[in-house]
């Protein structure tokens, strides 16, 4: 695993092996923050990490220079890992361990992005129910992006402020915004080709 860009680019991190864990790979991460380097300035966002795992995507963003991230994850040992990484790092990361349900459930807050990795396991209505919770919720700020990592077993284009999504190898990013509902039509292919050669 390692940095893309940013104030660390090209630094490994090296997470245990025993954490239950599928981090995103460095191409799709690479590919992720392409498109968002299009919409936004990192310093200074806030940022919400779903289902953190590894702390892979909050490093990313910690070394592009934002510097107000929440990462959430039920398991003690992620959790443990990306304390240590941000404590070595001086990365502004909050490590919560927590259910994101419950997380969700609680959360008063609103942020810039909100990034969230699931289990690709996860049924299709605990999918949607991330989505439908975090703007029932208003979780998101105006000009803010949330971002869905999935296999393409799984469908989410039809759900409320939808905007686009991407594929890349055996992953999708699904891409959802404020002012965007399913009766717009939005595509950025032609913006954006993430294909494999």
């Amino acid at each position: 695993m390692r940095i893309i860009s940013g104030k660390f680019k090209g630094r490994r991190i090296f997470p245990p092996k025993n954490l239950p864990v599928r981090p995103t790979t460095d191409m799709s991460k690479e590919a992720l923050f392409n498109v968002l380097n299009n919409h936004f300035s990192f310093e200074g966002l806030k940022v919400l990490d779903l289902f953190a795992g590894t702390g892979n995507i909050s490093f990313e963003f910690a070394s592009r220079g934002s510097d107000n991230i929440t990462s959430v994850d039920a398991d003690f040992g992620c959790v443990k890992f990306i304390k240590q990484v941000a404590s070595e790092y001086d990365f502004n990361i909050a490590a919560l361990k927590s259910d994101v349900f419950k997380f969700l459930e609680r959360n008063n807050s609103t942020y810039s992005i909100i990034f969230a990795d699931p289990p690709y396991a996860l049924d299709q209505t605990t999918f949607e129910k991330i989505v439908l919770t975090i703007f029932d919720k208003n979780m998101l700020q105006e000009d803010g992006m949330m971002i869905i990592e999935h296999s393409k077993y799984t469908k989410l284009d039809h759900l409320i402020h939808f905007s686009f999504k991407k594929s890349y190898g055996g992953s999708i990013f699904s891409f959802f915004e404020m002012d965007k509902s399913t009766d717009e039509e939005v595509d950025e292919d032609d913006l954006f080709d993430f294909s494999e050669e």
